[in-house]
């Protein structure tokens, strides 16, 4: 793989109406395919691109998003932020992430520079996917993400 380049700070993002939008400061702390069938049901896709980033780093500019919380497998909760107008799930925060907020990647508005570290819950992927190299693959969601995150993060340092 050469040299990737760092998108420019800070990112821009929103839902497809425009009337939710937000800014992040600061580089994400990782980006991964979640193919959970919970995410393909939300997505309508085969999978959903999560971006978490540190809470601080990152604000809403425009709107205000309706909430509904679901169960996650973990036992805990997740709460979903979407468009009250288009219905597009723009952000969550999950019970034991605290400090996080995981930003649905396809929302941003340049995506051409994302590059998954990681494709997990691949035991309910699509049976016609192909994962590419050199992506980490894991069946369930794995116990320690913080190595994923360094690895992605070491993919955008400048030598």
């Amino acid at each position: 793989m050469g040299q990737l380049v760092a998108p420019e700070l800070p990112l821009g993002g929103g839902c497809p109406c425009e009337a939710v939008r937000f800014v992040i400061s600061a580089m994400p702390l990782l980006v991964y395919a979640c193919h959970c069938s919970r995410c393909q049901r939300s997505t309508g896709s085969a999978f959903a691109m999560a971006m978490p980033v540190a809470a601080n780093d990152f604000s809403l500019t425009r709107g205000q998003p309706k909430s509904w919380r679901r169960a996650v497998p973990s036992g805990g909760v997740s709460i979903q932020w979407f468009c009250g107008d288009c219905g597009v799930c723009v952000y969550e925060e999950c019970d034991g992430r605290q400090g996080l907020v995981v930003v649905r990647a396809g929302t941003l508005d340049d995506t051409s520079w994302l590059r998954p570290i990681a494709h997990v819950h691949l035991n309910s992927a699509q049976a016609w996917e192909k994962i590419p190299n050199p992506a980490e693959c894991f069946e369930f969601m794995p116990k320690q993400i913080s190595l994923l995150s360094e690895k992605w993060q070491a993919m955008w340092r400048q030598p």
